[in-house]
């Protein structure tokens, strides 16, 4: 608020002629309505988070795998193929020891429900590490943030 007999510049040009010794007032705002994320380069953070991103990736890797033999025994792929047998073989080394836990008559269903609990039981296992190794590995400051707080 101004009052007249207190502001000495002239209406017309109110920048011109203003007394130093007066307070100069900040245009922008105090608070800004984002916050700014900066990541320190804290080595230890770093590698942490490539940990938990290697095994997030080789988990997510094991569970396509297995849904993709689940997909090609399903839709009756020809097992003498190239691509059949790879992904055949690979399948039963991440199948967690539940190729033979079902066994119905239907060698589609077997796999499905087989080969389907252990991609499940891989994504569930790659969250928990993650989740596991950065709550124990990370300083408080660091972890995961579930939520982004925006100030007004």
């Amino acid at each position: 608020m101004t009052y007249p007999n207190r502001d000495r510049r002239p209406a017309d040009r109110p920048t011109e002629f203003m007394d130093r010794a007066e307070p100069v007032y900040r245009q922008e705002p105090l608070y800004s309505g984002e916050e700014e994320v900066v990541e320190r380069g804290d080595g230890r953070v770093r590698a942490v988070r490539v940990v938990c991103a290697v095994i997030d990736l080789l988990c997510w890797l094991f569970a396509i795998v297995l849904a993709i033999h689940i997909f090609l025994v399903i839709g009756g792929a020809n097992q003498a193929n190239g691509f059949a047998q790879l992904i055949d073989s690979w399948s039963a080394a991440v199948s967690l020891g539940l190729r033979d836990l079902f066994t119905p008559a239907n060698a589609g269903l077997r796999t499905l429900l087989n080969d389907g609990l252990a991609a499940l039981l891989w994504l569930l296992i790659g969250a928990v590490l993650t989740s596991v190794i950065s709550r124990v590995a990370l300083p408080a400051h660091e972890r995961r943030v579930w939520y982004r707080r925006r100030v007004r």
